[in-house]
């Protein structure tokens, strides 16, 4: 039996990087009087970011933090309804749809923008958690720039391992890439252009065990061939550890309705944030397999609130 209906709003936002931000600025300018849930992480990923330099109008740099906070100020000078909480279920079956937060209080929407995010996947080592934000980073073009002329390791074997260790081999002095199997999973192009690059070094069968440091990542502990008989102990010294295992789109709650690729990024019309669900909209990392940058995320923001704006007018 369903809980009754204690609300109902024209836009609901579900989350708080910069894609649900900006959508929150764009939707209150435009009175649509949006109500935005924060989530589990309140700012999002973004949060966990020390200093991000690459977002345009911050000239000195801004903690990932402050930037957050601004939008969200941003986003309250205009009267969005910014609110604690957790969408705990939605049903997308009825209109207006239903969305219940912290499993008790459910919301009448005309329209929804999803702005849930992606979360990083680590490897499960304590260390990961020890050294966040003082050198482990799971983006490279976010926090690439710190480790100029310095020595970083990526973990991973795919494309995306293998875009960052690119990316990184122009910045860094070298690049070690933690590869766990004795070959790279990437396509043919990026695995000959990681072998190209001089100052990419592969280590193949080789699984992070530790990392290690006094104020921050100074090297890693490995183990090269595991469980075999000439396993062996290896301990290299970097500046940086940049995981590249991928990324899981925070789209579970929504995959019964919404289209979605065989990861769980959501799937949009191209060009636009449209999902296959009328009314619905997906913005930020939750629907972006390529870009993942908080600027793109904005841009999507910004089109999802234009679009649930149309729908509205369209639709009365």
């Amino acid at each position: 039996m369903s809980n009754s209906v204690n609300e109902k709003v024209r836009c609901l936002i579900i989350g708080s990087g910069p894609a649900g931000y900006t959508a929150a600025i764009y939707a209150s300018r435009a009175n649509l009087c949006p109500v935005l849930y924060e989530g589990i992480q309140p700012g999002g990923q973004l949060t966990t970011t020390t200093d991000v330099e690459n977002f345009p109008g911050y000239p000195d740099g801004v903690t990932g933090f402050d930037l957050m906070s601004d939008l969200k100020k941003q986003a309250t000078r205009f009267d969005a309804d910014i609110r604690i909480g957790i969408i705990t279920s939605v049903d997308f079956d009825k209109k207006p749809y239903e969305i219940t937060v912290d499993g008790e209080k459910v919301i009448e929407a005309d329209t929804v923008i999803i702005a849930t995010g992606a979360t990083a996947k680590y490897l499960g080592i304590p260390d990961e958690q020890k050294y966040a934000g003082m050198g482990v980073s799971a983006c490279a073009t976010c926090d690439g720039f710190f480790y100029r002329k310095k020595t970083v390791a990526v973990v991973g074997g795919g494309d995306t391992a293998c875009e960052e260790a690119l990316y990184l081999s122009s910045l860094a002095s070298l690049v070690y890439m933690i590869v766990r199997k004795p070959y790279l999973r990437a396509s043919r192009v990026m695995q000959k252009r990681v072998k190209e690059t001089p100052n990419i070094n592969l280590l193949f069968e080789h699984n992070t065990v530790g990392l290690f440091g006094e104020h921050g990542v100074e090297g890693v502990y490995l183990v090269k061939r595991k469980g075999e008989p000439d396993e062996e102990k290896v301990t290299i010294a970097i500046d940086g550890f940049f995981l590249a295992i991928g990324h899981t789109p925070n789209s579970r709650l929504f995959s019964k309705w919404i289209h979605t690729d065989d990861v769980g990024y959501i799937k949009t019309h191209p060009g636009s944030p449209r999902t296959n669900m009328p009314g619905i909209f997906a913005a930020g990392d939750v629907a972006d397999p390529h870009y993942r940058q908080a600027v793109t995320a904005a841009g999507t923001g910004c089109m999802a609130a234009i679009e649930a704006e149309r729908y509205l007018l369209e639709n009365k």
